[in-house]
């Protein structure tokens, strides 16, 4: 694994920890309304201490997240975490003069060790009368001897740590908005790698500090917002008229210029991603709908949310969230806040901004954002997630391509044996609004908020040994249900159930491995037998039985042995075109009843052996031959 693929895995554990901050702030919200006019002092006071108390231990959930998250989700990782902060903790506060406490920094490396040490010792083997030590317990016995070196050597080096981040801290103040400006592109940029966690840990979680009126000592925006402290607030404030306002207003954009048979699914697609990202922060799926088809707007895009946070900064703007800049933080936590209400006037001038500029770029650029061309519309996932996985591991490159899988807030994050195997326009079709491949075999493909769901559901695949056959287009063309084939037996399922496909192109091939079982003497049909037992009818056009003149030819025999994408029958699409009834190609399974489970591909434009397109489960394992 190379750094940045490292990197991408360290920014997905680092920011886990964090999805406990939403409850804290809620907590706060709560404890600072008026109980104590109301009668009801205690449940502001519970309400308080249980919101700081989550501050107080974030350290801890640091060092638990990230060891989960380095070590794929293994317990006994986040435990040796867990065990090492809490010697950090006893060793700092017996041999120190109190200045040396557990912070956000110290729980990532605890937690870097702790994930490390598990991935390297999990599997150890010692000699027989200590094997009890063995495997997984041995790395709770190693984390525990060397947190009690790492703590002794941190008593020395702690101070140079905090005289560090001092000067850091002095270091941005003496830039001022500039810094702000410079801090706020450096997040855009990080955000299309997924990157931005481990900058915002720097500044949300390690930049400045505050004592709480408690004696409670604070570091980082982030928590010092939420402590009170004045000063705190301007690493975050800036983000919020690019969440809440500037990004809906590119979606807006899109929806305009999309072209008018595509724009209601459009229109329903981005409304929501725009609604999505006003009110909680997500803004991925906008984000990648215009990154790698217009590189250069994003650069625009940088700049402008670099500007957002220096004009902030200017007016003396301070605000905070504690998951991101979206309305119900905004709102949340705006009782924290100093002059917040001016980031709504601010936030609509970039919301017009935006809009007129994007709707701009896309008309004059023809930049081909979703809605402009066939097949680039993001799909509604609701219900159709466990239809859809089968195919989503198949555009990944196979089960036995997937090396690590796992998720974020938007986006999948996998490391694979060989990228080039992903098929980045099939994930597309299935609904990705963009994917990244940052070298080593690590990828990013963005789902948006589904990509957990979809995450759970591949790695059952995965985990399953599934006896299931996959289907390749056998043509170029559109797919189509096999109901709206304009012919009762196919679409009533009487000779098989499976998928259609008008033809914009002259050649049929296999869809999938199997033996030529029978060519129709016209040549316009043509049945395959898989290994696993299914029979295949593949029919060109409705009514073309009876015609003649060498309109079909045959290029395989009865008996042949053929693979995804080997050519079939080579027809003559436009006589075809002319004389038949309808040129939709039905794709069926004669022997339905062998088939326990169906998935399909979005029913748009594909290429001929375009996998894939079509998926069944057998409700046996007898599966042999090739594996598909």
């Amino acid at each position: 694994m190379n750094w940045l693929g490292s990197l991408q895995q360290l920014g997905r554990a680092v920011m886990l920890p964090t999805m406990v901050l939403p409850a804290a702030a809620i907590l706060l919200s709560i404890g600072s309304l008026p109980w104590d006019a109301w009668g009801l002092p205690s449940i502001g006071d519970v309400s308080t201490w249980a919101g700081q108390g989550i501050f107080y231990f974030l350290p801890y959930f640091f060092a638990v997240g990230v060891a989960w998250g380095l070590a794929n989700q293994a317990g006994p990782a986040g435990l040796a975490a867990l065990s090492g902060m809490f010697i950090y903790d006893q060793v700092t506060r017996h041999y120190s003069d109190g200045s040396i406490q557990p912070s956000t920094l110290i729980g990532i490396i605890f937690g870097m060790i702790a994930g490390g040490l598990y991935n390297r010792f999990k599997h150890i083997k010692l000699p027989e009368v200590v094997q009890f030590f063995g495997g997984s317990r041995f790395v709770l016995l190693i984390m525990g001897l060397l947190s009690a070196v790492f703590s002794w050597f941190m008593l020395g080096i702690s101070p140079f740590l905090q005289r560090g981040l001092d000067e850091l801290t002095q270091l941005v103040l003496h830039l001022g908005g500039f810094g702000l400006f410079l801090y706020g592109m450096l997040y855009r940029i990080l955000t299309a790698f997924g990157l931005h966690h481990l900058l915002n840990n720097v500044f949300w979680f390690q930049v400045g500090t505050f004592t709480t009126p408690d004696g409670i000592y604070v570091q980082g925006d982030l928590p010092r917002y939420f402590a009170g402290d004045p000063t705190a607030g301007s690493f975050m404030a800036g983000l919020f008229p690019i969440m809440m306002f500037a990004l809906p207003g590119i979606a807006l954009a899109i929806i305009h210029e999309a072209r008018e048979d595509l724009k209601p699914k459009i229109k329903k697609t981005f409304l929501t991603a725009a609604l999505v990202c006003f009110v909680t922060g997500v803004s991925e799926q906008i984000e990648f709908a215009f990154l790698f088809v217009a590189p250069y707007m994003f650069i625009v895009h940088v700049i402008l949310s670099g500007l957002a946070m220096w004009i902030t900064y200017a007016l003396d703007i301070h605000h905070g969230f504690s998951y991101s800049a979206g309305v119900i933080d905004y709102i949340l936590n705006f009782h924290l806040s100093h002059n917040a209400w001016m980031l709504i006037p601010i936030g609509l001038a970039y919301g017009l901004i935006y809009y007129v500029l994007f709707r701009w770029a896309i008309h004059r650029f023809q930049i081909p954002t979703p809605g402009r061309e066939e097949g680039s519309t993001l799909e509604d996932w609701a219900g159709n997630i466990p239809f859809q996985a089968p195919l989503i591991l198949e555009a990944l490159g196979g089960k036995e391509n997937v090396v690590r899988l796992e998720s974020c807030v938007t986006r999948l994050r996998l490391t694979v044996k060989n990228d080039r195997l992903i098929d980045t326009s099939a994930l597309k079709l299935l609904g990705s609004a963009g994917s990244m491949k940052l070298g080593g075999g690590n990828v990013q493909v963005v789902f948006g908020t589904y990509s957990e769901l979809i995450r759970e559901e591949v790695n059952k695949l995965m985990q399953r040994d599934l006896p299931q056959v996959l289907f390749c287009a056998p043509m170029q063309g559109r797919m189509l249900p096999i109901g709206e084939v304009p012919d009762h037996i196919f679409a009533a399922k009487l000779v098989g159930d499976g998928v259609a496909f008008i033809p914009e192109k002259d050649e049929l091939v296999s869809p999938v491995y199997g033996t030529i079982l029978h060519i129709y003497p016209t040549m316009h049909a043509i049945g395959i037998s898989t290994p696993e037992g299914l029979e295949v009818l593949l029919h060109i056009g409705i009514d073309t039985s009876q015609l003649t003149g060498g309109d079909f030819k045959a290029v395989v025999k009865e008996g042949d042995v053929v693979v995804p994408g080997q050519l079939l029958i080579k027809f003559n699409l436009a006589y075809i075109r002319k004389h038949a009834a309808s040129l939709a190609t039905p794709m069926v399974i004669t022997n339905p009843q062998r088939v326990k489970s169906w998935s399909f591909a979005p029913f748009k434009g594909v290429k001929k052996g375009q996998a894939s397109v079509m998926s069944v489960v057998l409700h046996d394992r007898n599966v042999g031959g090739h594996e598909t």
